[in-house]
C-alpha cells in the first residue's frame, strides 16, 4: 500500500519516492506524487520504457491538483515477473496493480503501447476507467502497427551508429524543429538523478514488440461503446503507429476530442509539451 506520512506533497517527478507493492504474484514497482484524495491519475507507459522515461513537464503540471501514479508492468523495470506477450495479459496485470492500490476508480494518462493497453483495460473493465487520455496510440487491428517493430530496430540502428537515444529517431521528426525537441526531451528524462528505474532488458523489448504485432494483426475493439470522456493526441507525422489511427479512434470514440500537433512526430504531446500539458490539465479537472 501507499506510503502515507506528514511530510509536504511532491509535485515534481523527479523527486516523487520510490515504492513497491505485491499482489497475484509480481512486485510493482511504482511512483506517486501530488495531493491524495480524489480520483488518481495512473499513468501507462511506452513500449521499452520503465518509470524513468516519463516527461516531467508533463507529469508535474498534472501532479499540482492531481494523485499522479507511474508503474512498471510485470517484468518491466523494477516490477519482477516476466513480461506477457499479449496486450490483453498487460491489462490483467494493470488492473491487478490499481486493486492492489484499492482504487475502484480512475483516471488513465497513456502512451504509445500504453495506449492499447488501457484501451483493453477499458473493454475488460469499463466500470474502472472515468477519463482516458490515449496519446502517440492506435486501436486494435490498427493500419500498419503490425509494422512498429521494422521501424524501431532501424531507428535503435540509426540511433547506434550517430551515438544518440533512439527516442530521438522514434519521437521526433529529423529537421529543425524536431532534432532540438529530442535532445530537450531526452535530457528532461535525465533530471532524476537518484534511486532510478532498472534498465529495461532486451528480452522485455522483444516480448513487448511481439504482443504489440499481435494486437496490430487482432479484431477491432467496438469503440463506439467507450462511455469515458476521451482526449487523443499526436503529432501528424508518426512513424511508429501512424497519426491517421488517432483520427480513426477520435471518429470511432463517442464525443472524444483530438489534438494534432504540426511538424512533429511519435512524440508531439513532448515537442509540445508547453501547449499540451494545459490541455490535459483542464480535460483531467472538468
Amino acid at each position: 500500500m501507499s506510503i502515507t506520512s506528514n511530510s509536504p506533497t511532491v509535485t515534481s517527478y523527479a523527486k516523487a519516492p520510490a515504492l513497491a507493492v505485491s499482489a497475484g504474484g509480481v512486485t510493482f514497482a511504482y511512483r506517486e506524487l501530488g495531493p491524495k484524495g480524489g480520483i488518481p491519475v495512473v499513468f501507462f507507459v511506452h513500449l521499452a520504457a520503465n518509470l524513468d522515461n516519463w516527461d516531467p513537464r508533463i507529469v508535474d503540471p498534472i501532479a499540482k491538483n492531481h494523485h499522479v501514479i507511474t508503474f512498471d508492468n510485470r517484468g518491466v523495470g523494477a516490477s519482477t515477473g516476466k513480461v506477457p506477450d499479449s496486450i490483453d495479459a498487460m491489462a490483467d496485470d494493470a488492473y491487478t496493480f490499481i486493486k492492489a492500490l484499492g482504487f475502484d476508480k480512475i483516471d488513465i494518462f497513456s502512451f504509445s503501447l500504453g495506449g492499447f493497453i488501457a484501451q483493453a483495460l477499458v473493454v475488460k473493465h469499463p466500470e474502472l476507467v472515468r477519463k482516458l487520455v490515449l496519446t502517440g496510440t492506435g486501436p486494435a487491428g490498427g493500419k500498419d502497427i503490425d509494422k512498429v517493430a521494422g521501424v524501431t530496430y532501424f531507428d535503435i540502428l540509426r540511433a547506434t551508429l550517430t551515438r544518440s537515444d533512439a527516442k530521438e529517431f522514434l519521437f521526433f521528426n529529423r529537421n529543425a524543429t524536431g532534432k532540438p525537441a529530442a535532445k530537450a526531451f531526452v535530457r528532461r528524462l535525465q533530471e532524476r538523478s537518484v534511486d532510478r528505474d532498472t534498465p529495461v532488458k532486451v528480452k522485455a523489448f522483444q516480448t513487448q514488440l511481439r504482443a504489440i504485432k499481435k494486437w496490430g494483426r487482432s479484431a477491432p475493439a467496438d469503440l463506439s461503446k467507450f462511455t469515458q470522456a476521451t482526449l487523443i493526441a499526436n503529432g501528424d507525422n508518426d512513424r511508429m503507429v501512424p497519426s491517421v489511427l488517432s483520427t480513426d479512434m477520435h471518429r470511432r470514440i463517442p464525443g472524444s476530442e483530438l489534438v494534432i500537433y504540426p511538424d512533429s512526430g511519435h512524440g508531439g504531446i513532448f515537442q509540445f509539451h508547453e501547449k499540451f500539458a494545459p490541455v490535459a490539465v483542464e480535460f483531467l479537472a472538468r
